[in-house]
């Protein structure tokens, strides 16, 4: 009698993690991120989260040293200048750029990206800025046909406009919902 009940005990807990919230695998968008050339330099994944999103990036073959990083509005990554990628993502006009500045209210703005001496980068940073779907008050970067993430050739100084004299665009990443 033990056995079965230790049985049913078990079963009944698999089921209830198996249908409790917790249980389920967390909105992602994911995408390639390539060069000026075309070449894949490395993967971006946006997890959305209850007050933003966890952005993981890991990057290979760039400059050493820092760069500016942000989202963008369109999903085009255009080589070899991702111009196609528009501007940063915003909710309100006029856009102010800069994590540093007073007024601030550039949702795309991110903090640097730091690539290492080898060209490679790996960071994982948490945005509140922006949400992966419409419903926050928040830009949603997989509304309107989805963002990218563009890594810029300069560090982000977090107050010049409009891009922080981030400099011409390196790298880029067409941002997709995972089904």
């Amino acid at each position: 009698m033990t056995t079965g009940l230790t049985k049913a005990l078990a079963a009944g807990l698999l089921l209830g993690v198996m249908a409790s919230p917790l249980a389920r695998a967390a909105e992602t968008a994911t995408g390639t991120l390539v060069g000026t050339d075309g070449a894949n330099v490395g993967t971006v994944t946006v997890t959305n989260a209850p007050g933003g999103v966890l952005l993981r990036v890991n990057a290979r073959n760039l400059t050493p040293g820092w760069h500016g990083m942000h989202f963008h509005e369109k999903a085009s990554c255009e080589a070899p200048k991702f111009t196609s990628a528009g501007a940063h993502v915003h909710t309100t006009k006029p856009v102010v750029h800069g994590l540093l500045h007073e007024n601030a209210n550039d949702n795309g703005d991110l903090p640097n990206l730091y690539v290492g001496p080898d060209g490679q980068a790996t960071v994982e940073l948490y945005s509140t800025l922006v949400s992966l779907k419409p419903g926050t008050t928040r830009a949603a970067l997989l509304e309107n046909g989805g963002a990218a993430l563009v890594i810029h050739a300069h560090p982000d100084d977090y107050t010049t406009q409009p891009i922080g004299g981030s400099g011409d665009r390196v790298a880029c990443a067409v941002l997709k919902a995972d089904s």
